[in-house]
């Protein structure tokens, strides 16, 4: 019993506190990802762009706007209210969609490490699997994980069930039995 103990406090990563929950619900728009901004039944006033460094993208008539960090549904606020402040648009039905989302990264004990398309509701073990899965050394209880905050990177551990967000590094350990 005395063994069992010891054994697993020296499990890799066993001193890992785990990483705060993540809400696939609450998404927000980040550096990378390529979005589509539209205002129905006006073509013109349309754009599809991948999110620059500055996090500001390029909106026909209005300029810049700034995308990083607001949820879909706040982007299209903004630039809704912003077409009817410049009278442009009176009543602008605006909607934003992610079409690629930033990748997530997967390294370590793992077939084919690298980086992956982000999916909504993917999980630390959907993102194992597209990495092609367990290596037969792997540690299978949780991984390390590199989260970016709007705060700066924050470290810990991630449960199989668990979601990942956007831009995670995932690290695999390897069992040392």
């Amino acid at each position: 019993m005395i063994t069992g103990a010891c054994l697993a406090g020296c499990a890799p990563g066993a001193n890992l506190t785990p990483i705060p929950r993540y809400d696939p619900a609450s998404y927000t728009i980040g550096v990378g990802d390529r979005i589509n901004v539209s205002t129905f039944g006006e073509n013109q006033f349309q754009t599809d762009t991948r999110v620059p460094v500055d996090g500001s993208i390029a909106f026909p008539l209005i300029g810049m706007v700034k995308a990083e960090g607001l949820t879909t549904r706040e982007l299209s606020e903004r630039v809704a209210t912003t077409l009817k402040d410049q009278h442009i648009l009176s009543n602008a039905r605006v909607t934003v969609q992610v079409l690629d989302y930033r990748p997530i990264s997967v390294i370590g004990e793992v077939e084919h490490g690298g980086q992956f398309s982000y999916q909504p509701g993917m999980t630390m073990l959907k993102a194992v699997a597209a990495a092609g899965g367990f290596s037969y050394r792997a540690f299978q209880d949780y991984a390390y994980v590199v989260r970016q905050e709007p705060g700066g990177a924050v470290v810990g551990r991630i449960e199989p069930q668990d979601y990942v967000k956007p831009d995670d590094v995932i690290k695999i350990y390897e069992r040392h039995f």
